[in-house]
């Protein structure tokens, strides 16, 4: 099994990254967000990889850390979450972000995650409850809090989400725009996106 890569990056897009190793091969990499940022703007890079062996051949999925990797891993145990899925899931959430969803029933932050629907949101939290602990349900990634987002902020949300922005990102810029004073959408978008 091919576990994890190191090299020199030939290309890189949001979806994937080429990577050149030590012996010459190059390896085409479908990456998280999290993994494409980790590479972003770097000649050389690593990630721990999944490798997928299927009918229609073999693709190989990155991950910016061991934890991202072990939370992919869970997930594709989902009925109905496949690789590609998974991959999705965790370039809308962090793995900490996405524990503490399923940790409380978060059906509507899961289902924000574009192609997943909210019967497979409600099923990943029904199968993977018991397999997850979120690491502290008032903290996400860096230990920094969890802003509370209002059900109206939630079109910002999603608006930044799909500018590439993970949503725990989008939140606490949603955060300071509002203590900043913006009101609308439209205003919370165009200050938040100042503040990243």
């Amino acid at each position: 099994m091919l576990g994890y890569i190191k090299g020199k990056i030939l290309n890189i897009t949001p979806e994937y990254a080429l990577i050149e190793t030590a012996g010459g091969l190059g390896f085409e990499v479908i990456c998280s967000y999290s993994a494409f940022s980790s590479l972003a703007n770097k000649t050389e890079g690593e990630l721990y990889t999944y490798l997928q062996v299927g009918e229609n051949g073999a693709s190989l999925y990155g991950f910016s850390s061991q934890e991202e990797k072990n939370m992919f891993l869970k997930l594709i145990t989902v009925s109905g979450v496949g690789p590609k899925m998974g991959i999705a899931v965790l370039s809308g959430l962090n793995p900490a972000d996405l524990a503490t969803a399923i940790a409380t029933s978060d059906v509507k932050r899961l289902s924000s995650v574009k192609g997943l629907g909210k019967k497979t949101a409600e099923r990943i939290i029904l199968e993977l409850r018991e397999k997850v602990t979120a690491p502290a349900l008032n903290t996400a990634e860096k230990g920094s809090p969890i802003p509370v987002i209002s059900d109206g902020d939630e079109d910002a949300v999603v608006a930044l989400m799909t500018l590439g922005y993970s949503r725990a990102e989008s939140e606490r810029a949603i955060a300071r725009a509002r203590s900043q004073g913006a009101s609308s959408v439209e205003d919370i978008i165009m200050v938040a996106l100042r503040g990243m």
